[in-house]
C-alpha cells in the first residue's frame, strides 16, 4: 500500500456515498492549488489524467 491509500481510504470512507459534479470537484482542486501552490504540477497531471481517461477507450 502506498502512502497516498491512505488519504484515499479516508476520503473513500468520509464521503464515499455523495454524489458530486466534475464542476464541484474541479473548484475544490483549484481551491487545493490556491492553498497549495507547490502541488500545482501533481494536481494539473491528476486534472488532465481525469479528463483524458475515456480517450484510452477510443483508441
Amino acid at each position: 500500500m502506498y502512502f497516498t491509500d491512505r488519504g484515499i481510504e479516508e476520503l473513500d470512507t468520509r464521503r464515499g456515498e455523495e454524489e458530486v459534479t466534475l464542476a464541484w470537484l474541479a473548484e475544490r482542486l483549484r481551491d487545493f492549488v490556491d492553498l497549495n501552490p507547490e502541488f500545482e504540477t501533481p494536481i494539473e497531471r491528476l486534472a488532465v489524467y481525469l479528463a483524458r481517461l475515456d480517450d484510452e477507450d477510443e483508441d
